[in-house]
């Protein structure tokens, strides 16, 4: 089974409408989903309805929860903010192999490449090509 992280901004935006293309990604079979507490409490600060909150709960039960992954180094040469640090170095912590995030702004530029093993990729894209 492939395991695959869930970055907060996938987390919102599953949870956030009841019809949501993104819930194809917890039926695909042969994926284990992931995300850590640190991405649930970012999605959850975001989420405004009751209902979307009991969504991410229910959507969250499905998934395995990694703790913070503090004592990793990121490589160099990868240049992220500060509040996304945390997300990149849990999905490498975890084993995941790959990274999900809509974050055009802060992850662009590393969209398509791999981090100590973990490729880094739109939701859309993974969906395309797994889903």
């Amino acid at each position: 089974m492939q395991r695959v992280f869930l970055d907060a901004n996938v987390l919102f935006s599953a949870a956030y409408r009841k019809e949501n293309g993104l819930l194809r990604l917890w039926r695909i079979q042969s994926v284990g989903l992931s995300t850590s507490a640190y991405a649930i409490e970012e999605a959850r600060r975001n989420l405004e309805s009751l209902d979307a909150k009991a969504r991410l709960d229910e959507l969250v039960a499905r998934m395995h929860v990694f703790p913070e992954a503090t004592s990793l180094e990121l490589p160099q040469d990868v240049k992220l903010p500060e509040k996304d640090q945390p997300i990149l170095k849990c999905a490498i912590a975890s084993g995941a192999k790959r990274l999900l995030t809509g974050d055009l702004r802060d992850f662009g530029h590393l969209f398509g490449k791999r981090v100590m093993g973990v490729l880094i990729q739109t939701p859309g894209d993974f969906l395309r090509r797994n889903g």
